[in-house]
């Protein structure tokens, strides 16, 4: 029951037909447009081999089918609903009253074989129903360019006193964007629209701030829990939609943050945890396609266990449902993990973990955290190029993370395998200091695909540090996972871990995930160091950190990490701009290579110049010298706070 979909692969990019037919305005247009055909006798011609990806989308089974025709004889013979495909020089003969061609921008291939056509048959595409209005298209001239869906999903929600917040700022118009625009398209739990609406970004680079409290006054709604389906219309640069999600409540004990969803859904997810002693974990099952998502095409297993326990119910058309894992998996402990078999049916989703804390009482209110898991890749296999190509690369393939002040803080880390291929995960890790002194390496040996291994920084630091404020550290610093071949293995070059942080004094706690990279080395391998833009490697820095309005207050964890030895120093700029995107204050920042920096910019830039720029502030982190990596976190007094990786653009 998993979708047969292309939806992204690292040779191709992303399929944009796929996004075309789901599209939620494609899709209201949908029904209409195949039951205007559903009377007559269709033929179907499929010359771009599009009909499987349209056919799991939009069901045509209830059209009178007379012949499947294509262009390549490769494909004849095949068979697609329910009819085996016929080279397209056989069209005369049908007995067709309509030919309907699968295919955008389709006038060529149209005149390609209307004097095919059976007597008195119509020519039909996609064009004649299933296209977005013109004002959405970026570029009016390939309908499927990708820059004219520039979208993206993000969970919303507005209920039982719990918000969200989701902001970015308008960075297309920074690669040369003019006026664009977000179209907005906010579903409820049972799929249905709620609303829709388009948000105009004043200038380039201005604030953009979606507040699920204002969407519910602004359109008279009652409570919510769904998704918020965004459109950029006009974009430029990229075609992913990048943001920040904050999640909060009306209770000081609610706060968490994540980013932006993969757009592209995916087979598995994987960094799912399992819960802990007094925890609930919710999955939140959203569906991101215009068809429902069958009973038993969701399921979850345990990481390294393919018994795979489904999801006995259906999910609507872009709905959302929220599944205790518990429910399927009753047994499974953190920290142990799951993974999720999604079959292309959702974007990366979000987890939510509810439990309480001794001193809440024990009918207090739970407290609540949002993070998301990872896209699992099966297009990877195991590359002993990895490990020949280390002593060039010096630990390669690294993954950084805080080690936040200790006296406050626990720090955790779980590796998580995040490919198909990964049976075994051969690795080390090592922390730093501020000022890049590596304070342990440690190798963990070739863990199984299996395992539970939580990595305590209180256990792992040395005596002396644990626990307390370090005159040399600070009290805080970094961890670095990477790969470590001393007892064999192989890599996928996919690492990634789930971090968690504990606050020992109000019992509260947040999760983030990522990936590893290779950082900061002029050798490159594999498309490594990453480019945003440009071949690599990617030297530079440019990330986005949103300044959460006052009373709360923000802070930023920086880090220079380097797998081979690079500048000594960072020349960091940390800009503050206002909602409309002007610049307010800049300050410089230097960071030793290996080390990290934890600011707040209330203290960097002092507290008038930051309630000046207003409530929809944010810093843009830009380094032209090396590339930094960066989490961003937001404390809400000495109750709750938040932590989530950052993104650049």
């Amino acid at each position: 029951m998993a979708l047969n979909l292309e939806t992204f692969s690292s040779r191709k990019g992303g399929n944009t037909f796929y996004k075309a037919i789901s599209h939620p305005l494609v899709a209201r247009d949908a029904e209409a447009f195949l039951e205007r055909l559903s009377n007559r006798k269709v033929a179907l011609y499929d010359p771009l081999d599009l009909l499987s990806t349209f056919h799991q989308i939009h069901d045509l089974s209830g059209l009178k089918i007379s012949g499947l025709y294509v262009q390549d004889l490769g494909d004849v013979g095949k068979t697609l609903c329910g009819q085996t495909t016929r080279p397209v020089t056989e069209l005369p003969r049908c007995d067709a009253d309509c030919v309907l061609l699968i295919a955008y921008d389709a006038d060529r291939l149209k005149e390609h074989i209307r004097h095919l056509l059976p007597e008195t048959a119509e020519l039909v595409s996609l064009d004649d129903g299933l296209r977005l209005p013109d004002g959405f298209l970026t570029d009016r001239n390939s309908y499927l360019a990708p820059l004219n869906f520039a979208t993206n999903f993000a969970f919303f929600r507005d209920d039982g006193g719990l918000h969200t917040r989701l902001t970015t700022t308008n960075y297309w118009s920074g690669y040369g964007a003019e006026a664009p625009q977000i179209w907005c398209c906010l579903f409820d739990q049972q799929g249905r629209v709620l609303a829709q609406w388009n948000e105009e970004p004043a200038d380039s680079y201005a604030a953009i701030a979606i507040e699920s409290e204002t969407v519910r006054e602004r359109f008279g709604l009652a409570g919510f829990t769904g998704q918020l389906f965004l459109h950029v219309i006009g974009s430029a640069g990229h075609d992913v939609v990048k943001y920040a999600l904050e999640t909060y409540g009306d209770l000081d004990n609610v706060l968490s943050a994540t980013h932006d969803a993969n757009a592209w859904p995916a087979d598995r997810y994987a960094g799912l945890p399992a819960p802990a002693a007094g925890e609930e974990v919710l999955l939140w099952v959203q569906n991101s396609h215009p068809c429902p998502i069958p009973a038993g095409a969701i399921g979850l297993s345990r990481m390294g266990d393919e018994r795979i326990v489904t999801l006995d119910e259906q999910v609507p058309a872009f709905a959302t449902l929220p599944l205790d894992t518990k429910r399927l998996l009753p047994e499974v402990r953190w920290p142990a993990q799951i993974e999720i078999h999604a079959g292309k049916h959702m974007v990366r989703p979000r987890y939510e973990v509810l439990w309480r804390v001794e001193a809440d009482g024990p009918k207090a209110p739970f407290r609540r955290r949002i993070a998301h898991p990872n896209v699992e890749r099966s297009d990877l296999t195991l590359d002993p190029a990895i490990r020949k190509a280390m002593p060039a690369l010096g630990k390669g393939y690294l993954l950084p993370a805080p080690i936040l002040p200790i006296k406050r803080y626990r720090s955790l880390a779980l590796a998580t395998p995040m490919s198909s291929a990964q049976t075994s995960l051969p690795l080390a890790v090592a922390l730093y200091d501020p000022q890049g002194k590596e304070l342990l390496r440690q190798p963990l040996g070739l863990l199984p695909r299996d395992h539970a291994l939580e990595l305590d920084m209180d256990a792992l630091l040395p005596d002396g540090l644990a626990g307390e404020e370090h005159p040399e550290s600070g009290g805080w610093g970094h961890m670095e996972l990477f790969y470590d071949f001393s007892d064999g293995g192989e890599a996928d070059g996919w690492l990634h871990a789930l971090f968690r942080y504990h606050d020992r004094q109000s019992g509260h706690a947040a999760d983030t995930s990522f990936g590893a990279h290779i950082f900061n080395s002029v050798i490159t391998f594999k498309g490594e160091p990453q480019s945003y833009a440009g071949h690599p490697p990617g030297l530079s820095t440019r990330l986005y950190l949103p300044v959460a309005p006052l009373p709360w207050r923000t802070f930023c964890h920086l880090i220079y990490p380097a797998s081979t030895p690079w500048h000594p120093h960072s020349q960091t700029t940390l800009t503050l701009h206002d909602g409309t995107g002007r610049p307010v204050a800049s300050e410089n920042l230097e960071i030793a290579c290996s080390g990290s920096r934890l600011w707040d910019p209330a203290t960097l830039y002092g507290s008038e110049t930051l309630e000046s720029a207003g409530p929809n502030a944010y810093v843009i982190i830009r380094d032209s010298s090396c590339r930094l990596f960066g989490y961003h976190g937001v404390e809400r007094g000495s109750d709750a706070f938040s932590l989530d990786h950052m993104f650049g653009f």
